[in-house]
């Protein structure tokens, strides 16, 4: 289900000159990032899995081979050709065009149980502390009890300190990647 690596770089090259706030690296994310995200996912926890910016969907092929059930993702892409090559990829996937931070929003009422597992590929640290403050907060609150938000970054540190209420820590630090990346995990106490 490999897309072609030269479409996929074309694609996310001209995603990056039209909206470079919104695209968060110079290149898509590597298999090995990819599989350090879904590594934290736990394919045997049931219900659904959201994506936030799933980009070319690297992240997304790497969930379905870690034994996600393509039918249990939701994904909320921002680029218009980023979410039409998603859903070519991935048909049995929801993919849906929007703001992901605005995800509460649109999907709320739609989904009836709570999230198995978030994966965020959005580039956080490009926008101020307090939206990714509420954007991950509002993520804990739609997860099941355990369950994780999984952000990757380059900074050195992640997205938002851990409080009373919440946990973080970095479950990887991915040298294979361009460049090298952290994947932090949030969990509710």
């Amino acid at each position: 289900m490999a897309a072609n690596s030269a479409a996929e770089h074309f694609n996310f090259i001209r995603g990056l000159i039209a909206r470079p706030k919104n695209v968060g690296a110079l290149v898509p994310s590597s298999p090995a990032l990819a599989r350090a995200i879904a590594a934290q996912v736990d394919p045997r926890r049931p219900g659904p899995v959201l994506e936030l910016g799933p980009g070319t969907g690297v992240v997304t092929e790497a969930l379905v081979a870690r034994g996600i059930d393509e039918a249990r993702l939701i994904a909320i892409e921002y680029d218009p050709e980023f979410a039409k090559l998603v859903a070519e990829r991935f048909p049995r996937a929801r993919i849906l065009r929007g703001d992901a931070f605005a995800f509460a929003r649109m999907l709320d009422g739609t989904i009836d149980q709570p999230y198995a597992a978030i994966v965020s590929g959005l580039p956080l640290l490009n926008f101020p502390v307090e939206k990714r403050r509420e954007l991950i907060e509002s993520a804990l609150d739609r997860l099941q009890p355990g369950a994780p938000y999984i952000q990757f970054s380059y900074g050195t540190n992640p997205s938002i300190p851990p409080t009373e209420r919440y946990t973080v820590k970095r479950a990887a630090l991915v040298w294979k990647n361009l460049p090298p990346a952290r994947v932090w995990v949030y969990r509710t106490v």
